[in-house]
């Protein structure tokens, strides 16, 4: 179809294809799925769009319908007024613009969305969404899923729109990159890697000025072409974007777009500690008495910590960390050891799920107490949190008990030191697919690595809050605010005392 898209822009003796050659070759491609991963702004989806057109403007078998997915509605209706402009320039019998609203199928309920619409008198339509509809599998045709990176789970898009492939169907993906970890690229890095047999482009902005890009814009400003002014622009260009042009302009994800933590940085420092999790042994278990909910809580705490306890290096300190929930989130309890390579290992993982506040204090209290030289904890202070941080502190004192009150400064202060003790593998972690999710669940917010508001299904079935991430962050915390060479001079902890080994006596 390419031969469509010439014309006379210039003079008679001068003919110019109006698609660039990178446009003529993403548009030659047939392939049933293909990719491009793009610098912005290049008009790729500008000749996406004409391509569109002639598809769905052809009758019989060789056309077909076409379905654009954006992540916003300012996309959408600046592709379907596009794709209305290039109806026109074909001189193609089609109906205006149309909103309408695009029923999905929710399992939730009904919900419909504004689309938007052009019918050509083949029978065939283009149709553009502002989202991403989970009935894609009842539609027939070709998919255009664009800024694919930008979705809220193009892992779901994907799987629906590949549905259409077994029926002549075509998928289009097409983005700029938001991030190393973000499912966009490692779409790219499947193929690049052989493991899917899809079509994958590459168009940096330096190539799409090689292939005519700053020509073409002079040619529609009505401006003289020149080397030195091309240079110049794209100076001007590079210097907008900053430090983000690599990501922007030259296809390279950016570490701090996707996940602040990298999935290979995280597994490569995970080892096979326990993780162990307890949960009411029935609902109404905060009714129970409190001997009775005590003494269900130390059984447990005796068959499954004490091992784990007693097992550990008398002669190296100790540290925790803690992540406050009470019915929605989790309570995660996370021990640090610092071993005599000075990396800090942890030993195991505690994470609590409806756990009542008193048996948080007791299930605390007994691990504080067995910690070989237990030097010191940071606890999550906000709202319910401060009860538990609070009794911790009048147990074992304000010289060894800190109660985090997490702001954007103590979080752009604690953060980039576990980044960096994974990335040197100084930090070791328990092996648990629950945990690896929370590290990653961990995002750079206008420069602050935080954990996002929206919560993930956790393995027991219930929800996690990045719960695992924040107690880490405790507890290397900790591990700074008490270091092992003052702990020395303090011979009293809480109501204890050490013993010879450096451990409780009271045991």
């Amino acid at each position: 179809m390419t031969g469509q898209f010439r014309t006379r822009e210039t003079s008679p003796a001068e003919e110019t294809f109006v698609l660039l050659p990178y446009q003529q070759r993403w548009v030659a491609d047939k392939s049933q799925v293909k990719i491009c991963e793009k610098s912005r702004r290049i008009g790729l989806t500008w000749a996406e769009a004409a391509d569109d057109v002639l598809t769905a403007a052809t009758e019989g078998r060789d056309g077909m319908d076409v379905l654009y997915l954006g992540y916003n509605r300012e996309m959408t209706r600046e592709y379907i007024g596009t794709c209305g402009d290039w109806a026109r320039q074909f001189n193609q019998v089609c109906s205006e613009v149309q909103e309408f609203l695009f029923e999905e199928d929710d399992p939730a309920g009904d919900k419909s969305i504004l689309a938007f619409r052009i019918k050509f008198a083949s029978g065939h339509e283009i149709v553009a969404l502002s989202s991403s509809p989970t009935n894609l599998r009842g539609r027939q045709g070709r998919v255009v899923i664009d800024e694919a990176a930008f979705h809220k789970d193009l892992g779901a898009v994907l799987k629906s729109a590949l549905a259409l492939l077994m029926w002549g169907g075509q998928v289009v993906v097409l983005s700029t990159h938001d991030g190393e970890e973000n499912e966009f690229n490692q779409l790219c890095e499947e193929v690049r890697a052989g493991r899917k047999p899809y079509s994958l482009h590459r168009i940096t902005f330096d190539e799409a000025l090689d292939d005519g890009l700053f020509r073409r814009i002079c040619l529609v400003r009505g401006t003289t072409w020149a080397p030195e002014g091309e240079e110049a622009w794209r100076k001007d260009i590079r210097a907008y974007y900053g430090d983000d042009a690599e990501e922007e302009l030259d296809c390279v994800p950016a570490r701090g777009g996707g996940a602040y933590l990298l999935r290979t940085v995280v597994e490569a420092a995970m080892r096979p500690v326990p993780v162990l999790r307890w949960a009411p042994p029935s609902r109404d278990f905060v009714d129970w008495p409190d001997a009775a909910r005590q003494s269900e809580v130390a059984d447990w705490c005796k068959e499954h910590l004490l091992p784990v306890l007693s097992s550990l290096p008398d002669d190296r300190p100790c540290w925790l960390g803690e992540d406050f929930g009470r019915t929605l989130d989790l309570s995660v309890q996370w021990p640090l050891q610092e071993m005599q390579d000075l990396t800090l290992s942890t030993p195991f993982l505690v994470e609590l799920r409806d756990c009542p506040f008193t048996q948080q204090e007791q299930i605390f209290n007994y691990i504080c107490d067995r910690l070989p030289r237990f030097s010191g904890a940071s606890l999550d202070a906000r709202g319910n949190g401060a009860y538990l941080a609070e009794r911790a502190r009048q147990r074992y004192g304000e010289k060894m008990i800190d109660q985090v009150q997490a702001t954007e400064n103590w979080n752009l202060e604690n953060w980039p030191v576990v980044k960096a003790d994974l990335e040197d593998g100084t930090l070791l972690l328990p092996r648990d697919a629950d945990v690896a999710d929370d590290l990653r669940a961990v995002r750079k917010v206008k420069g602050v690595p935080k954990i996002p508001d929206a919560r993930a299904k956790a393995g027991d079935g219930g929800k996690r809050h990045g719960d695992a991430a924040s107690a880490l962050v405790q507890a290397r915390h900790a591990a700074r605010m008490f270091p092992a060479s003052e702990r020395a001079e303090i011979k009293t902890v809480g109501r204890g005392r050490w013993g010879s080994q450096g451990r409780r006596e009271a045991y």
